[in-house]
């Protein structure tokens, strides 16, 4: 599934190409993906003016006077700004057609992606719980040590929850654990504040590289200009089980924590 990286990576690239723009007019090829698209986004959004384009842990929003459109990639989804005559094929679910002339387009192949409404003013209720954002100034090491008092599961774990910080998947939980020094299995609340200072930086830098490296493509993720994400190529740790720790040199271990595959090193990160 696209991360925080790629889903960065897809707004910056479709902003330049959205904003300001107005939407003339939306085509539906079905009536769903993971869920049943609002009526909104024929009756409300053609004709409104897209003032930004922003996103929300992986979640895009295209803000308008009326309200925002809601976009998840879901497993397999990617957005194009296209000529409006580019031929149509499979799994192009959804045009925005733009007073610029080009569309927008949804394609995505197994429908785990989602297209929602948020009313103006309003707050959807898929985006109510969340934690902080990873990038923000609030998001530090006091923050992740209060938050993590008394936890029992294990780090990793805790760095993916959603309600404690967005947008921190299997991948990049794991190269920041990595980088951190700190053993995945760590119960949350057996972690220091200096050592949680370590990986909140951890986790900033990792992402903010990954964003300027496009992001890590696995499956089908690709950006909005077509070209894939670079981060892969460096990984430390994620998908590297058994292979040689880039630090040490010893083999890098493997289990499955919280039913995500996970690697580390049993001597770098403690």
């Amino acid at each position: 599934m696209p991360e925080l990286p790629e889903v960065e990576t897809t707004r910056r690239g479709l902003a330049p190409h959205l904003e300001g723009k107005r939407v003339r007019g939306v085509v539906l090829r079905r009536p769903d993906l993971r869920w049943p698209i609002p009526r909104e986004i024929e009756s409300v959004l053609p004709g409104q003016r897209i003032d930004a384009v922003r996103r929300r842990a992986k979640y895009l929003l295209l803000d308008t006077q009326a309200g925002s459109a809601l976009l998840h990639l879901g497993m397999t989804g990617s957005l194009r700004v296209l000529p409006a005559s580019t031929p149509v094929t499979a799994h192009d679910h959804v045009d925005l057609q733009l007073s610029s002339g080009r569309v927008m387009r949804f394609n995505d192949p197994r429908r785990f992606g989602s297209l929602l409404w948020q009313p103006a003013g309003e707050t959807h209720e898929l985006l109510r719980a969340l934690g902080p954002e990873p990038l923000a100034d609030e998001f530090d090491g006091d923050y992740l040590f209060g938050r993590s008092r008394n936890r029992k599961a294990p780090v990793k774990t805790f760095l993916m929850d959603q309600g404690i910080v967005v947008g921190v998947g299997n991948i990049y939980a794991a190269e920041s654990l990595f980088r951190a020094g700190i053993s995945p299995l760590r119960a949350a609340g057996k972690v220091s504040r200096e050592r949680y200072a370590a990986l909140a930086a951890a986790v900033k830098d990792v992402l903010a590289y990954a964003i300027t490296r496009g992001g890590t493509t696995l499956r089908d993720f690709i950006s909005p200009d077509g070209a894939p994400g670079y981060f892969e190529q460096e990984l430390s740790a994620y998908g590297r089980g058994g292979q040689p720790c880039p630090n040490c040199g010893r083999p890098l271990k493997f289990a499955n924590i919280g039913q995500r595959a996970s690697v580390w090193c049993g001597h770098c990160q403690r």
